[in-house]
């Protein structure tokens, strides 16, 4: 076989390799015993490093669709059966973003992690890894059923690594977080039983075209089922009032893990965008816009709670926390609007804010190893009470801090996580919100009240933010550098560094990132193309492709 052969044969394998590479890589490290741990950051590493390139070239090809086709879009047939009697992995313009968002965050996690976090619970490999794996395998797979696998081999990984590094503070978090997520899982299979009832298919494609003719009589328990597989999904998505666990599991878990659940939470959003315009968007007949109300105003009240929250929180880890929150309820209530602008910007927004505090999660481990315990809930106090010694003697004061090179940097981060999260110009954070913006304000007419209220609370939401990061950071760098400075090594600085170097990025390129932004959004709106490609061959009643050649595709 030629080399050009190889190389096309090995592209139309692409879609599976982010979930075979994590999964192989994981399960070969279980034969090693943890005393091996050089030779599974080596694995670990080029495994990675795979999965960048494969992320980076799904989505070269989702931007260039092959000629005849209106987009670009990768069916992947598991051992040659057409859908929807097999198992399909779909590439489109979304899920290529998805993947290529969590091979960069999972990669600067690791990263960061081999400053000293691997070391601190056993199996911390393998758990990463199919944690990614669950990750990619959710954003990939083209029916429920296989959805739900996904689902909880990443589950799974993140009960042990919300519990890695041992402490009462993860173990009161996992106690929380594992009943929530397996009551969840218990919804997600419910409401997947409910739609097979209804419908006798688990494709997404093929779910698609037959919610338009369920029947009158039926149509009540479809939608049932649809609420109930919402709920799993809306727990994962953190929306209000569902979301009581996340600010303190996620305070509570270690810097990398974190970072990493960062995207986890998006995972419910992108599957909540994915469902309600592929299942019951404009060509759902009579369920057409069901559960878009729950989304908008849930995402709202998800946004009021998490401004609330990071203004009344005392600690960095919370204000992460709850700017998670903030997140996530923009992108929720941007997903109920069904507006293919808003939708455009939103997500625009979703991967700078998953950028932004995944580096933030990174930087508050930093700082605050050179920090008293408990020093923000000190400083707090003392703003209340006042501070009961005497004012020094200005005279004998020292004028002027030695600002050593470490805190020079750790700030210089701070600031920038302060101008992403709170919307600040000109960097990205700015260009999603003020996207969203646009799309709410645009067009003619009175503007409901609904939208006035989404519009202030964006405002809002970046107001609380600045005054909260501002209040952190004077009580944070804005003293007198008497406690031992914080040791930092290079694999931590360059962890942070590339995450906030995207950000920067994403705003040098804004231009071309939104023109990607709003052709997925086109796409998600006119979902024809998606079902026309994952039930081609099923029409046609051909062979599916590349069945003469061994493995198909």
């Amino acid at each position: 076989m030629s080399m050009a052969a190889l190389f096309d044969h090995l592209r139309d394998h692409l879609p599976v390799l982010p979930i075979l590479l994590p999964l192989v890589a994981g399960a070969l490290m279980l034969v090693f015993d943890e005393r091996r741990r050089m030779l599974k950051i080596v694995l670990s590493l080029i495994t990675l490093a795979a999965l960048l390139w494969v992320a980076g070239a799904l989505l070269a090809s989702a931007l260039a669709p092959e000629p005849g086709q209106r987009e670009a879009i990768h069916v992947y047939r598991l051992g040659n059966w057409p859908a929807p009697f097999g198992i399909v992995l779909v590439v489109d313009r979304l899920s290529a973003l998805m993947l290529a968002l969590a091979a960069v965050l999972g990669t600067a996690s690791f990263i960061f992690s081999l400053a000293r976090w691997h070391k601190a619970g056993p199996r911390y490999y393998t758990l990463f890894l199919f944690l990614l794996m669950g990750l990619n395998g959710a954003f990939l797979t083209g029916d429920l059923f296989n959805l739900f696998v996904f689902f909880e081999v990443m589950l799974a990984a993140s009960y042990g690594l919300v519990l890695h590094g041992s402490g009462t503070a993860r173990i009161k978090a996992g106690l929380h977080y594992i009943p929530i997520n397996l009551v969840a899982s218990s919804f997600f299979l419910v409401g997947v039983s409910l739609i097979y009832g209804v419908t006798g298919t688990l494709n997404m494609a093929d779910l698609a075209e037959r919610i338009p003719q369920v029947s009158a009589a039926d149509r009540t328990l479809l939608e049932a089922g649809a609420g109930i597989l919402g709920i799993a999904f809306l727990v994962k998505a953190a929306m209000w009032p569902l979301n009581f666990w996340l600010p303190t599991t996620y305070a509570a878990a270690s810097a990398p893990v974190a970072a990493m659940f960062a995207i986890m939470t998006k995972v419910g959003v992108y599957v909540l965008l994915r469902l309600s315009l592929l299942l019951f968007g404009g060509m759902a007949g009579a369920s057409a816009g069901f559960g878009t109300d729950v989304l908008f105003y849930g995402g709202l009240a998800t946004v009021a709670v998490g401004l609330t929250g990071v203004l009344a929180s005392q600690s960095m880890p919370r204000l992460a926390g709850y700017s998670v929150l903030v997140s996530s309820g923009t992108l929720l209530a941007a997903v109920g609007t069904q507006n293919p602008s808003l939708i455009s910007g939103a997500l625009f927004y979703l991967v700078s804010s998953t950028l932004s505090v995944a580096a933030f999660f990174l930087l508050i481990e930093v700082i605050e190893r050179g920090r008293i315990a408990g020093a923000d809930v000190l400083a707090v106090s003392m703003e209340f009470f006042g501070d009961m010694e005497e004012e020094a003697d200005p005279v004998k004061e020292e004028v002027g801090v030695a600002l050593p090179l470490t805190i020079a940097v750790l700030g210089c981060g701070f600031i920038a996580c302060t101008a992403l999260l709170a919307g600040l110009p000109p960097l990205s954070g700015f260009i999603g919100k003020f996207a969203l913006l646009s799309a709410l304000m645009d067009g003619a007419g009175v503007r409901s009240a609904a939208t006035w209220v989404f519009v202030g609370l964006l405002s809002l939401s970046g107001f609380a933010t600045l005054i909260a990061m501002t209040r952190t950071g004077i009580n944070t760098f804005w003293v007198p550098m008497e406690a031992m400075l914080p040791k930092v090594r290079r694999v931590e600085f360059a962890a942070i560094t590339v995450l906030l170097g995207l950000c920067a990025g994403l705003t040098v390129f804004a231009g071309p990132a939104m023109a990607y932004m709003d052709a997925t959004a086109r796409m998600l709106n006119r979902p024809s193309a998606y079902i026309e490609e994952v039930l081609a061959v099923a029409r046609a009643g051909l062979p599916a492709p590349g069945a003469n050649r061994e493995g198909g595709h």
